[in-house]
């Protein structure tokens, strides 16, 4: 049976271009992002409880990299873009179903 996913947030990273991005966070300590959340999410309410935990987990879309025809092989920059992996065997923005996940450290709530 299907389901659809409504957004409650949008997510503002520091990358503006995709190879910007590092492929572990450790890679960029200083990298910061805010979740900007939506209605009705956008109140004290929702967000009661927050700051007291350390890390948050985001599922997000790879809007960006959206493609029509989904791609089962990629060519991972990791390894220097000259072989052929299946899409299951990397962490290819090229997904499926175009959902990421991160776990990131939350600094503050601001409700």
């Amino acid at each position: 049976m299907p389901h659809s996913v409504s957004p409650v947030g949008i997510l503002h990273s520091c990358f503006k271009e995709k190879f910007a991005i590092p492929r572990q966070p450790s890679l960029a300590p200083a990298a910061r992002g805010v979740l900007e959340l939506m209605p009705p999410y956008d109140c004290a309410e929702a967000v009661a409880g927050l700051e007291q935990v350390s890390h948050v987990w985001l599922l997000f879309l790879f809007h960006q990299a959206l493609e029509s025809k989904p791609r089962v092989r990629v060519r991972p920059p990791r390894l220097g873009g000259n072989r052929l992996l299946g899409v299951f065997a990397t962490r290819s923005t090229h997904r499926p179903n175009g959902i990421g996940q991160s776990v990131v450290r939350l600094d503050r709530v601001e409700p």
